[in-house]
């Protein structure tokens, strides 16, 4: 999977379609990851001790990674991913200005 944490991505499907946002988690062997702000689903949280109030929160759920493009931080666009190796390390590569990440 070439998305990982604290990558800016773009929603190209979906309810948020043209959205930008943070990934906040991924799931590699699931193929889906968290992105901040996207994908909200209201979430019932019951009160801790006796007198409090429960609470009705927004939580992000997990969507494919198919969904996503990643953005370059060089050129600021969406993208593709390639991989290169150079000196036995490999490097995610931007296929559109070919800036290593």
């Amino acid at each position: 999977m070439k998305i990982k944490k604290n990558d800016q991505v773009l929603i190209i499907a979906g309810n948020d379609k043209g959205k930008k946002g943070k990934v906040l988690r991924s799931f590699p062997l699931k193929e889906r990851v968290v992105i901040e702000g996207i994908a909200l689903v209201k979430k019932n949280i019951k009160p801790k001790k006796s007198g409090q109030k429960g609470q009705i929160a927004s939580v992000p759920r997990a969507i494919s990674v198919s969904n996503v493009n990643l953005i370059c931080s060089k050129c600021g666009k969406p993208t593709r991913v390639g991989y290169e190796i150079i000196d036995k390390k490999k490097y995610r590569v931007c296929k559109k200005c070919g800036a290593k990440n």
